[in-house]
């Protein structure tokens, strides 16, 4: 199909349903070509500025090119994330009266007038911006996780930009929730618009994207191999050397960019010990396991919060103004429960705290974190996920010190265990976290006792929630996406694109013995059958049909699978399944399911054919051959 001169190229998810449209009309051509000189319309700003032939050439034709490009993308990534860490410091001087090098959630005392108001406020204001944009755009904004997985990369950039803007809002009046989130939409986005600009393949696309979310990793805690396997894991969903050249080179880009800035968002420092006992790691694993509890009991909390929400009929434009003045009043027993929890994360390895108060502030962060997210503020949990593993870690090695003094493993060590191991329960990516440890302490036998606790957190989440906290937003919306592995084309691999319009048709009140004279053995494998209103009726199978004996029959006597049949825009997974429960190698297509006009035809052999052609074309692209 040509496209249109002066614009990006129609989305693949887009192109196959016109496509499916055109092949469903009577006269397909026509149709095609009717949807080929037709001027789509889209949104505004939504047009793409393709850069210039030479330069898309090389891009596509050598990975050095490819890496240059991720690296001004680096660049790019890298200031959005100093700018928005800048842009929330400020909103927090102005409404929360603090001074420049403060920390809010690091405060001893805030205002309590503030405390309750600015969130509440804020709350309010964030509901009536996003109801005023809903309405203005009603579309759902992707993020990475679901971009990569399901649509080749293809974000909004518009979307995004509406995204940043609610998450620096939340943030900004005090809800518990972090900027990470943003940051990764904002990165990935310039990403995957860098790729419409230069046409670059679908798997260099979904590559960009981790591109993008690798850098506003990096650049947002000083740590670019926690950004590059942050993308590996959570964003590409694999890790190859054709890979890793543009994605360390994103981050390493990116930090640089932050740093060149004077940005200085992850402040932890931590003097870890230089050696840790063999039987430290019996708690160490332990602490994994409770890590693993808490998680799912906050990403559950959510959920409950917002049914909650919906149950009590409060209008959705009004709840963020709720749970702003529920996080105010949290917030007036420690201001720590405020924003991402940034200053409170670094003044938690540096001072010495009481159990109980600890316990309390666990309680109360969680609280705070699962109110935030369930009433409408926009933001991710994955700052908050540090800060109360680093808490836990705290109140678990208090515990142990009054069980036992002499195998009483050191508070830091169990902050830094607590803190990775409750990221990776609630955001997944057990390399990721284990990276992190090592590039905030430069300790190995640090890291090596933080790998061993994500091992075990993650084993328990998988085990016992199946979850991380996106995909469990996705499960919460149907999306069967369990990773960013690309199962976009699986989806796209529909009947109506694999089916064939060739096929042979009898009425089922024909008499058998008229059958059999029309269609003689050895002419066609099948026939299908159809009523007095060209409806289908059933399949008939030519051995059986002529095995048939009685003369007095009809065809309608001898058809299968009558109620069984293919819709044009179910999935190859779909129609496999239909295969296998009908026991049937062919099945008949119909327009729907009300009418059942004969539109097609699909056989198990050829649908599993093109299946497996399409998962090997996906293998090469990722090995790069």
């Amino acid at each position: 199909m040509p496209t249109l001169q002066g614009e990006s190229a129609i989305a693949d998810a887009d192109r196959i349903r016109l496509a499916g449209k055109a092949a469903s009309t009577d006269n397909p051509e026509a149709s095609t070509r009717r949807i080929a000189t037709r001027r789509p319309r889209r949104p505004f700003g939504s047009a793409v500025l393709h850069a210039p032939q030479v330069l898309r050439a090389l891009v596509r034709a050598d990975e050095i090119w490819l890496v240059v490009l991720a690296a001004v993308l680096g660049c790019a990534t890298g200031i959005m994330v100093w700018l928005m860490a800048a842009t929330t410091q400020l909103i927090h001087q102005l409404l929360f009266d603090i001074g420049p090098t403060q920390r809010l959630s690091a405060m001893s005392y805030v205002d309590p007038l503030r405390t309750v108001v600015v969130p509440a406020v804020g709350g309010l204001v964030l509901g009536v911006l996003s109801l005023g944009i809903h309405r203005f755009r009603p579309r759902r904004t992707v993020d990475p996780i679901e971009a990569n997985a399901l649509f080749g990369g293809r974000m909004s950039l518009n979307g995004s930009l509406i995204v940043v803007l609610q998450t620096v809002i939340s943030n900004g009046v005090g809800a518990s929730v972090g900027l990470e989130a943003g940051y990764t939409q904002i990165g990935s986005a310039i990403a995957s618009r860098f790729g419409h600009a230069f046409r670059v393949r679908r798997s260099d696309l979904r590559l960009l994207v981790g591109c993008g979310t690798a850098a506003a990793i990096a650049g947002a805690f000083n740590a670019p191999l926690t950004g590059a396997f942050y993308a590996f894991e959570l964003v590409i969903g694999t890790y190859t050397l054709g890979t890793f050249a543009p994605v360390a080179v994103a981050a390493l880009v990116a930090q640089a960019v932050v740093r060149a800035l004077g940005g200085n968002i992850f402040d932890v420092v931590a003097t870890v010990p230089s050696v840790i006992d063999p039987l430290d790691y019996i708690p160490i694993l332990a602490l994994g396991m409770l890590c693993a509890l808490l998680g799912i009991s906050i990403m559950r909390g959510v959920t409950l919060t917002e049914e909650a929400f919906r149950r009590s009929g409060v209008p959705a434009w009004l709840r963020p103004a709720i749970g702003g003045v529920a996080i105010g009043l949290l917030a007036l027993v420690t201001p720590a429960v405020l924003s991402s929890g940034h200053g409170a994360l670094g003044a938690s390895f540096e001072t010495v705290t009481p159990l109980k108060w600890v316990v309390l502030m666990v309680a109360l962060k969680a609280t705070a974190s699962a109110i935030s997210i369930g009433s409408g503020f926009r933001g991710g949990l994955f700052f908050a996920s540090l800060f109360l593993g680093a808490l836990l870690g705290k109140a678990f090695a208090g515990a142990l010190a009054l069980v036992s003094t002499a195998h009483a493993v050191s508070p830091v060590v169990c902050a830094l265990v607590g803190m990775s191991g409750l990221a990776v329960a609630i955001i997944g990516g057990p390399l990721t976290m284990g990276f992190l440890a090592l590039e905030a302490t430069g300790s190995l036998p640090m890291t090596v006792a933080v790998l061993a606790a994500c091992v075990v957190s993650s084993l328990t989440v998988r085990r016992t929630f199946g979850y991380s906290f996106a995909t469990w937003r996705f499960h919460l919306r149907g999306e069967a996406i369990r990773s960013a592995v690309d199962i976009g084309w699986m989806r796209n691999l529909t009947v109506g694109r694999m089916m064939r319009r060739e096929m042979r048709t009898v009425r089922a009140e024909t008499p058998l013995p008229a059958f059999k004279r029309d269609f003689p053995l050895g002419t066609t494998q099948r026939v299908i059958a159809l009523d007095e209103e060209d409806r289908y009726a059933g399949i008939v199978l030519l051995p059986e049909a002529h095995a048939d004996g009685d003369d007095d029959h009809t065809v309608r006597d001898t058809v299968h699978y009558a109620d069984t049949v293919l819709l044009p825009q179910m999935t190859i997974k779909e129609a496999v399944a239909m295969f296998e429960n009908a026991e049937s190698d062919a099945l008949v297509v119909v327009d729907n399911a009300d009418n059942r006009h004969v539109i097609g035809l699909l056989t198990e052999q050829y649908a599993l054919r093109r299946y497996s052609d399409e998962l090997d074309k996906r293998r090469r692209e990722l090995s790069g051959e």
